[in-house]
């Protein structure tokens, strides 16, 4: 009989496929990087045949590796990069234009709008988020006016919008399944998290014809069989849930007040708030975690939009490293002392700050500056920003004493030292960088009936790292306020520069 679990994680820069055993051990695992294309400053678009692509090809090489058939998976479940938006023809499955990634800025006028109407008060209380371009909303919005014939297509219904989720369920069901889950559809601006459903007085402010919308599902549920020619098999599609929410659960945070932060491409700081929805103060987003069996477990979230990405721009762009392991031993023999300060504002600022137009500067360069001071800085900019997270939390009444983290930029473990220390927090490394995937396939485990309830999630999780912060308070202070300094300086000269009417 088939046994084995096969967990997707598509993410923003690689999709993985992960397949587990019964008792949720990885037997097999498999990446491919995916590029990025900037066909316009602020602009950021995949394409969807490589993210395709790149999710066929790592399965076949994880059932190679675990020596197995589609036939001997039980279930599947997909776990994605959020808010990227797409939208495709229902009949062919064409894809009217690439892929609009959740860091791309282009609808920034349009959000500057609606918080200028005064609609930002609606959406916030409506989808526990705020008008940036982060959101698929405006996205959305945006192919319908920007793409030929596009509109016209939508209002007579012949087309499907979705998130990669969506997509990817789309294709492997052979183009029978056109459904979400309620966490990826809570990051849409268009979803009321309290009704649980698609809102239609939003639908009218974005003037999105409902027609092109999935259906909300639960987070592990039947969502559908692979078809044969696709996946080689009929395979259950038992679970879906945005990665972050993910995370969340394969960190064992299922306890209102737990918290976890991934370092991925970018880096998100997750507090379970359990069956209450709250309203942050200071900016953090309200969404929910996931929702079973109809019951709705909800979040607060604040979001950094450069994380392990600032590293690859190191690589790919600098050219000062071969690879994200070089930084470590580049950034060890900086100390806190540096000048140099880097804000990697690269696609805007997110949490708790907001400014889509905000770019990126390193300043207090010296005739000393070099590789390794840049690299430290890099570094250290992802715990700068992470402090800015938890201390949002904070002056919303959440007592984080300490944290969970996982991802990819965890392997580093001067970059999690710094991360104690300039957040002064206790932090704790989950056994397993792949915690997104983890809880991705801890729900079809539990759809399966391999575990019986959520808390059996507390039987897998353990931290193999245990950093206590070792930076004195004052000067873990001190080097916050200057970073905080430098942010609003770069939000005021920004904001200047993009007022300024200049001459064509």
């Amino acid at each position: 009989m088939a046994k084995y679990i096969l967990a997707i994680d598509q993410g923003t820069t690689s999709s993985r496929a992960i397949i587990y055993n019964p008792v949720l051990q990885p037997v097999a695992c498999a990446q491919q990087e995916l590029p990025l294309s900037y066909p316009q400053s602020g602009w950021v678009e995949q394409d969807p045949a490589q993210i395709w692509h790149s999710v066929t090809a790592s399965i076949s090489r994880a059932l190679q590796q675990a020596k197995l058939k589609p036939a001997d998976i039980a279930g599947i479940g997909i776990t994605n990069q959020r808010e990227t938006t797409l939208l495709w023809y229902k009949t062919s499955g064409k894809v009217l234009y690439p892929a609009i990634v959740w860091q791309d800025r282009r609808t920034a006028a349009l959000c500057r709008q609606l918080k200028d109407s005064g609609q930002e008060s609606v959406l916030q209380q409506k989808t526990g988020l705020l008008a940036d371009p982060y959101f698929s909303a405006t996205k959305l919005c945006w192919l319908l006016d920007n793409v030929a014939g596009a509109r016209q297509a939508a209002t007579a219904g012949e087309l499907c919008f979705g998130t990669i989720d969506c997509y990817l369920l789309w294709l492997l069901s052979g183009g029978k399944v056109h459904a979400t889950d309620a966490s990826n559809a809570s990051r849409t601006l268009l979803f009321n998290i309290h009704r649980q459903q698609w809102d239609e007085e939003l639908l009218q402010l974005f003037n999105i014809p409902a027609a092109v919308l999935p259906q909300v599902r639960d987070n592990a549920t039947e969502f559908g069989l692979t078809d044969k020619a696709v996946f080689g098999a009929a395979v259950p599609l038992l679970s879906m849930i945005g990665d972050q929410q993910a995370a969340l659960l394969g960190q064992a945070c299922i306890t209102p007040g737990m918290s976890k932060s991934t370092y991925g491409t970018g880096c998100f700081a997750v507090v379970n708030t359990g069956s209450k929805v709250l309203h942050s103060k200071h900016k953090l987003l309200s969404t929910v975690a996931w929702r079973l069996n109809s019951h709705t477990t909800y979040a607060l979230e604040g979001s950094i939009f450069m994380a392990g990405a600032t590293v690859q721009w190191l690589r790919d762009k600098l050219g000062i490293i071969r690879q994200a392991s070089d930084t470590e031993a580049l950034a060890a023999g900086i100390d806190y002392q540096q000048t140099e300060l880097l804000i990697p504002a690269f696609t805007g600022l997110g949490t708790p700050h907001w400014q889509p137009q905000v770019q990126a500067a390193l300043f207090g360069m010296t005739r000393d500056s070099g590789r390794a001071q840049i690299a430290a800085a890099a570094l250290r900019s992802v715990a700068y920003q992470s402090r800015d997270l938890l201390s949002a939390m904070r002056q919303d009444g959440i007592n984080v004493s300490s944290l969970r983290v996982d991802g990819g930029m965890t392997a580093n473990r001067w970059f999690l030292q710094a991360l104690a220390d300039l957040c002064q927090t206790p932090i704790a490394r989950c056994h397993t960088t792949d915690a997104t995937a983890l809880g991705a396939a801890f729900l079809v485990a539990l759809q399966l009936g391999y575990v019986g309830s959520l808390t059996e999630i507390n039987n897998i999780w353990c931290s193999d790292w245990q950093l206590q912060p070792e930076l004195a308070a004052p000067l873990a202070d001190a080097l916050y306020q200057r970073w905080q300094r430098a942010t609003a300086a770069l939000m005021a000269l920004d904001i200047a520069i993009v007022q300024q009417r200049w001459p064509v």
